[in-house]
């Protein structure tokens, strides 16, 4: 138990400082509403209304989120990978070129489908 005591004196130490940021700006903070703090946030644009039933919902940014993440995580796996080239040797080599092979299939795909199309 006293190899962990750190890491949880760390931690309440962490959310002390998170409650009390919270608390501390409720209470010092300008209390001044008006009718635009109080609508949904839309990046500056006046929201629609929508259908009853939902209705279609654009999610072209969300994917190309996904596909940004997908990406980069190619680079997290590339980085290590350099660093680390002489001692992998050719399987090292071999490993990595089977990988940027599958990540360029995704990538060929996705071009082909429209999704790098921003319209």
């Amino acid at each position: 138990m006293n190899a962990y005591a750190p890491i949880l004196v760390l931690g309440a130490i962490a959310a002390a400082f998170a409650v009390g940021s919270v608390t501390m700006a409720s209470l010092t903070g300008p209390k001044r509403y008006n009718r635009a703090k109080l609508e949904a946030y839309e990046c500056g644009i006046e929201p629609t209304p929508q259908p009853v039933g939902g209705g279609r919902f654009p999610i072209k940014y969300y994917l190309t989120a996904m596909l940004f993440i997908v990406f980069d995580i190619e680079i997290v796996f590339l980085y290590p990978w350099a660093v680390s080239f002489d001692a992998l040797g050719i399987f090292g080599l071999v490993e990595m070129l089977l990988f940027i092979a599958t990540v360029f299939v995704a990538y060929a795909y996705v071009w082909r489908r429209g999704g790098l199309e921003w319209d």
